[in-house]
């Protein structure tokens, strides 16, 4: 993929959600990487049209499924149904059988329902009565959720936020941003009307090249040693070997992105509070926060 598309890409995004160059560069890393994405954020601050302009701008086969407490995982996974004329059951596939499932507000869900999507994030297949269906290739969850304090809320177990690559918030927008967003400057609106930057074939060709993307012995060294110190911290959870997993591939296409073909620190400082935060806490987002921090700062790379 060459840098002139990433570009169209991100300069697309950037009037869906003004002022946030940051937060979308990130978003798209993690796609990149071949990585499940989580937003938080209060309400309104614009998780759905970041979430709805990647799926257009991609050009990837996208469903948004509208989380809520009383929903059943068959409302996602899909359901067999006896066929009198068949004298047997057929499968009718949920809403997930889709490249890009955009999963707004899935706190909202129960913990039942939202387990339905461990098993299809991590394999990329789901199973129903005791037959595994496979799912679209490429396949991602942009998943969009409150933040816990908020009625009506579900929190996500460790093993599903565990599954999310990356984590962002997108947070308040500035003064210039908002004005120009009153004065009818951003394309919201015209989300669905967008043109396509990339197509699935482009997409796999950049995460293929991006295995490539080259990381030292003395790196792979710097990014043991965050997880390590991590697992020695006090208070909340350590970092697991998936976790450490994701921290290398968006390193490598954040590399990438700049267009560099080897990873360096920075790469690694850049994603490690997307890629960590989420996974460290044990109570809030601010502790996750303060907890990355912590540890980009007491772990130095020796190259």
């Amino acid at each position: 993929m060459s840098q002139s598309s990433i570009l169209a890409l991100s300069s697309q995004l950037e009037q869906v959600l003004l002022g946030k160059p940051q937060q979308i560069k990130l978003a798209i890393t993690c796609i990149l990487a071949k990585g499940h994405l989580l937003i938080e954020d209060l309400p309104g601050m614009g998780k759905t049209s970041l979430s709805q302009g990647l799926a257009q701008s991609l050009g990837l086969s996208h469903q948004r499924i509208q989380f809520t407490s009383d929903m059943l995982p068959a409302d996602i996974l899909g359901v067999s149904i006896f066929n009198k004329e068949q004298s047997q059951f057929v499968f009718h596939p949920g809403p997930i059988f889709r490249q890009m499932v955009l999963a707004d507000e899935i706190n909202r869900a129960s913990p039942k329902t939202q387990s339905a999507l461990l098993e299809a994030m991590a394999e990329h297949q789901i199973t129903v009565d005791g037959v595994t269906h496979p799912l679209p290739s490429p396949f991602f969850v942009i998943a969009t959720q409150n933040p816990s304090e908020q009625s009506g809320t579900f929190p996500l177990p460790e093993s599903q936020l565990d599954r999310f690559m990356m984590r962002i918030s997108i947070g308040y927008p500035d003064k210039v941003a908002e004005l120009a967003m009153l004065k009818g400057m951003d394309l919201s609106p015209q989300i669905n009307t967008l043109p396509q930057r990339l197509d699935p074939l482009a997409l796999r060709e950049a995460q293929n090249e991006i295995l490539d993307v080259k990381a030292s012995d003395a790196l792979l060294h710097y990014i043991l040693a965050l997880i390590e110190s991590s697992r020695q911290l006090q208070e909340g959870f350590g970092l697991s070997p998936r976790a450490s997993k994701a921290l290398l591939h968006a390193a490598k296409a954040w590399a990438y992105i700049q267009g560099r073909n080897y990873v360096v620190p920075e790469d690694v400082q850049a994603v490690f509070p997307s890629v960590a935060e989420h996974r460290l806490r044990s109570t809030s987002q601010q502790q996750g926060e303060a907890l990355s921090l912590k540890l980009l700062s007491s772990v130095n790379p020796i190259l």
